[in-house]
């Protein structure tokens, strides 16, 4: 029992440690140190020892065995995947290398010693705690894929609510005077949501020299939301045809927004439906219990009764 107990709290212990370290923000340790210390000169060892556990240990280890993964790995898949993890904005500073390691050695293993330790804790031996460890692991190897996709969907889903609003400042910014990309920047300056991340990564790569509607047609595609493509190819369009910007923004803000109440409209169709399920197996057999217990009482109580 004890044992268990121990394995339990070891494999636990390591999975939080495994995701702490991935999901510490990087930052510039060496100016850090170097602002905190002054003028003091800190030697390679000094450095490495003032790092936290998770990254002089935990962050290095599973590196190692991401990067084993990625060799091993064809390069479509690497590909694909390294999209899907942009697409979810990179949570807790995933890269490729990491996801597969989290994926193939180390969530699967340690969920399974995790499971197995729980099931002996609770008294369950032999086949028991066999199905346990292979739980355990199937858990261990769908969680990081999991996690990846609920991230897009809620990403997706911020950058759609996120549209219209961004929208009206940039209709309002351009008929202002100023220019397309100095609206951009007043977006990213305003909010600080996917949406705003998506235009500061496209005003980044035009400082760096990538042609304005290439950086936007980028966008369109990466974010994998149809209201954001429409939009882009409509900038494209008007840059194209030389027709004025202002007008196609001001056209594309109430689109959306119509749009946005047409969803609401749909949501609210569809409420009803949604709450049949639950009113059928909760709230229904709740009534007749209080509606007809009585009744079944009275009439099981003369039927019972002797005469």
């Amino acid at each position: 029992m004890v044992l268990s107990i121990a394995l339990a709290i070891l494999a636990a212990s390591s999975v939080l440690l495994i995701m702490r370290g991935l999901s510490s923000q990087p930052v510039d340790l060496l100016e850090a140190r170097l602002a905190q210390f002054g003028d003091h000169e800190l030697t390679l060892d000094e450095m490495e020892l003032s790092l936290p556990f998770v990254d002089r240990v935990i962050r290095p280890f599973v590196d190692r065995i991401g990067n084993a993964a990625v060799r091993r790995t064809p390069a479509n898949q690497l590909t694909e995947l390294q999209e899907r993890i942009a697409l979810a904005g990179r949570p807790y500073g995933l890269s490729v290398g990491s996801f597969l390691a989290l994926r193939f050695f180390i969530l699967p293993p340690a969920l399974g010693l995790l499971f197995y330790a729980l099931a002996n804790a609770a008294g369950y031996s032999g086949g028991i705690a066999g199905l346990a460890v292979l739980l355990g692991a199937v858990v261990g190897f769908y969680l990081p894929k999991t996690v990846v996709d609920r991230k897009i969907k809620a990403r997706r889903k911020e950058i759609l609510l996120g549209l219209p609003n961004a929208l009206d400042l940039l209709t309002i910014s351009v008929e202002a005077g100023l220019g397309f990309d100095a609206a951009m920047a007043r977006v990213c300056e305003k909010y600080k949501n996917a949406l705003s991340m998506e235009f500061a990564q496209v005003l980044s790569e035009i400082r760096l020299g990538r042609p304005r509607l290439e950086a936007l047609e980028d966008m369109g595609r990466r974010s994998g939301v149809e209201e954001l493509n429409n939009f882009v190819q409509a900038i494209v369009q008007s840059e194209q045809l030389g027709v004025g910007i202002a007008n196609v923004l001001r056209i594309q803000s109430e689109e959306m927004r119509r749009r946005r109440r047409q969803r609401a409209e749909e949501q609210g169709q569809k409420a009803p439906l949604k709450m049949l399920f639950p009113m059928v197996g909760c709230i229904f057999p709740t009534l007749f219990i209080v509606l007809l217990g009585p009744a079944v009482i009275s009439v099981s109580h003369s039927i019972l009764s002797p005469k």
